[in-house]
This record gives structure tokens, C-alpha cells and sequence, in this order.
């Protein structure tokens, strides 16, 4: 589904699309040295991941190497790719095989993460919003997303079945769970899942963990920005402009398609149209950046897999 999902939106996009003229860019208009020199910040964001994972492990009695998590965390953004969100759970995984990580309390430190991460976001998209509301403005109205209209389509009787709906789906989940309960291994792992999401309060050094956080996503930042500079219709456009687009795609990743693919295309092109930048140029500039950081993301992937497959597990581990 979200392969069909991220094809059905590339294809309305793309439908009209001269793809011969992507060769020509790329090898005649496009400044590389500016992608060039985004691809270290793209490869530490990954690595200062793996960095702040081991923290929040090291408190629960957790220690795997640095390296372990490192490639953990390179191949997990890689098999997302395949099924979106299952890296998550692949590079819990890999901790586990090669470290003899508990594999419940390490899923309970990447809820922890994931967490921590959603708050930064917000903090820094409202930010960015109050200075750029405007713009903003413009992109609701020009995709007609508007929560006025999404709210007024719902008639009373459509209320009233959604309502019935969610007091059933959370019925059900309560009484999921209270059944399961009485298994033995099933609240092992609830408890330890619960351990690694409280993780965070044992931190040894959070000054750290916060120059490891904020770190992640400026680099993240500075991956997406520098690209900018790699087309003449885009260079111009500034921070701001960057920053926009850069909190849009975040917003648009949250679909489950393949990093994004798709709702990040729509989103980004729609915020450079109203910067200015002609349909084509946008269309352009969307599918080589995006198809370019993928592949950077693919061979991290198989970096971290081989870098792994020479990695002697841990004596005493359970694989």
C-alpha cells in the first residue's frame, strides 16, 4: 500500500513529465560540488543517531559498541525504504544479534527518541510559522487544505460515528491488552519497553544528549539547504525558504511512503512555486534531490550491513 500510495502521487505528478531532460540537468546545469558537500551532514545526522541511542541505553544496564548502533541505524534508513517504518524495529534488531541487546527495552529507547524528536519539530516549526505565516497561508490555500472545510464535511450523524468508533477502538485495545496481561512474557516485555522509554531520566550526560539531539537535525537541515545551491533557480531563495520547506517535508515524510516519496515531492514543489520557482524547475529540483539522497541513504545501507557481516558478535550473547 504505501508503495501503490508513494507510485499514485510520482505518477500524477510526473504524468507529462519529459524525463529525457533530467539527464541534461543533472550533467549540464547542476553544480555537484553543492551535493557533494551536503552528503557528510546527511551521513553524520545518521551517525549522530547511533550516538544518542547508545546514551539512552548505557542508563538500563544496555551497552552495545558505538559501531554496533552506527550501522544499526544506517541499515534501519535503508530497509525503511522496502517497508516503510520497519526500521525501527530492524535496527532494535541488529542489537540484538550482534550485542545480545534486549530487543523489547532497545524498541522502548527508539520510542523515547522518536518522542524527543516530535517535540524539537514542533518546537522549531512553530517557531518558523510565526515568521512565515504568510507563506504558509499561501500553501493552505493553494492545496486546499483547510481544516475549516475538512471539520464543516462532517454532519452530525458523522460525528457521532466517529465518536462511537473511537470509544470502541479504545475498548477493544484495553481489553486487548488486559487479556494479554496475564502472560508472563508478554509483561516482561511491556515492562521493558516501558524501562527503555524511561531511559531518558538516567542519562549520565544530557548536556550532551541535547548537543547530540539539536546536532541531528541541523544537519539534517544542512543536507536539505545545500542542495539549493546546486540549480541557479533555487540558489537565491534564501534560508527562509529553506526552512519552509524543510519543516513542510517534514510534515509530508509522516505519510508512510518509501522516505517519503510522493507527499514529499507534492509538498516541497508547491512551497517553491510560491517562492517563485517556474512548475518545471520545481519538478526538477524535487526528483534529483530527492532520488539523489535516497541513494545516499541505500549505500549507507549496504555500508552498514558489510561493515556488520565482518563484525564478530558479542561471546556470551545470545545471537
Amino acid at each position: 500500500m504505501p508503495l501503490v500510495l508513494g507510485g499514485a502521487i510520482l505518477y500524477w505528478m510526473y504524468r507529462d513529465f519529459d524525463f529525457q531532460t533530467v539527464g541534461h540537468v543533472m550533467l549540464h546545469e547542476m553544480d555537484w560540488t553543492w551535493m557533494l558537500l551536503s552528503f557528510p551532514y546527511g551521513i553524520l545526522a545518521q551517525m549522530l543517531r547511533g550516538w544518542r541511542w547508545k546514551q539512552t541505553l548505557d542508563p538500563i544496564g544496555e551497552h552495545p559498541r558505538r559501531s554496533t548502533t552506527e550501522n544499526a541505524v544506517f541499515l534501519s534508513y535503508a530497509a525503511s525504504l522496502v517497508i516503510p517504518r520497519i526500521g525501527e524495529f530492524t535496527r532494535c534488531g541488529v542489537l540484538k544479534r550482534w550485542d545480545g541487546i534486549s530487543f523489547s527495552k532497545a524498541l522502548g529507547t527508539v520510542v523515547t527518541e522518536r518522542a524527543v524528536d516530535t517535540v524539537i519539530v514542533m518546537l522549531y516549526s512553530g517557531l518558523i510559522l510565526l515568521f512565515q505565516m504568510s507563506t504558509f497561508g499561501s500553501f493552505f490555500r493553494k492545496t486546499g487544505t483547510s481544516f475549516n472545510n475538512i471539520l464543516s464535511g462532517f454532519s452530525t450523524t458523522g460525528w457521532l460515528v466517529t465518536a462511537i468508533c473511537g470509544v470502541a477502538a479504545l475498548l477493544l485495545l484495553h481489553l486487548l491488552l488486559k487479556r494479554l496481561y496475564i502472560y508472563n512474557k508478554v509483561k516482561t516485555t511491556l515492562s521493558d519497553i516501558l524501562e527503555g522509554v524511561l531511559s531518558l531520566r538516567a542519562v549520565r550526560n544530557l548536556p550532551l544528549y541535547l548537543v547530540f539531539t539539536v546536532g541531528i537535525w541541523v544537519c539534517y537541515f544542512l543536507h536539505f539547504y545545500l542542495t539549493f545551491f546546486c540549480f541557479d533557480f533555487t540558489a537565491h531563495l534564501g534560508i527562509g525558504c529553506a526552512l519552509v520547506c524543510f519543516i513542510v517535508g517534514n510534515f509530508a515524510v509522516i505519510v508512510p511512503t518509501p522516505n517519503g516519496a510522493g507527499p514529499w515531492h507534492f509538498a516541497i514543489k508547491t512551497m517553491l512555486i510560491l517562492y517563485g520557482v517556474q512548475d518545471e524547475q520545481a519538478l526538477f529540483f524535487v526528483l534529483i534531490v530527492h532520488t539523489v539522497q535516497t541513494m545516499l541513504m541505500v549505500a549507507l545501507g549496504v555500508w552498514g550491513w558489510l561493515n556488520l557481516s565482518f563484525t564478530p558478535k558479542k561471546v556470551g550473547h545470545p545471537i
